[in-house]
């Protein structure tokens, strides 16, 4: 079901772990499947002055491809500008992993949701401007998650 690649970033997933002293944390989750999310970054300024994502750390509860996608996700974010790091897609993870099953594209969506999120807290966090596809984003990731709430835990009166 999965390639050597997925296997290896499930076996052994890079930049996993907690980072206490984040400069913005990104939570998110998909309740019908159960994945769950925490991606910690810490920004830094690269040689021409422009903030980077310095470092970056996951913790995930989910399947094979939740962490994989997790893993890779940090590893492609390292680096690059807070503005690199917002362009990133989830076909940039699958391509990066070499494929996933159609069923769990999704979790590819998570990752880079999870990442975008982080980025929006630190913005916050620093009183700074959101940049408005940015909040577009946050808003779609906040809806996609109550959605996704409702739909599992219908409100009965």
């Amino acid at each position: 079901m999965y390639n050597q690649k997925v296997m290896d970033y499930f076996l052994k997933p890079i930049n996993m772990g907690d980072m206490p002293d984040a400069d913005g944390v990104g939570e998110v989750g998909n309740v019908v499947c159960g994945d769950v999310m925490h991606l910690f970054i810490r920004v830094g300024k690269n040689p021409a002055g422009k903030e980077v994502i310095a470092d970056v750390k996951f913790k995930t509860l989910g399947c094979v491809a939740a962490i994989a996608t997790s893993s890779i996700a940090t590893e492609l974010a390292k680096g690059k500008t807070l503005e690199q790091a917002m362009a990133m897609t989830n076909q940039d993870v699958v391509r990066e992993l070499g494929g996933l099953p159609p069923v769990k594209v999704h979790c590819s969506v998570l990752a880079v949701d999870a990442l975008k999120m982080a980025i929006y807290d630190y913005l916050k966090k620093q009183g700074r401007p959101i940049p408005e596809k940015l909040e577009k984003e946050a808003q779609r990731i906040r809806k996609d998650t109550e959605n996704a709430e409702a739909h599992t835990h219908p409100h009965v009166e």
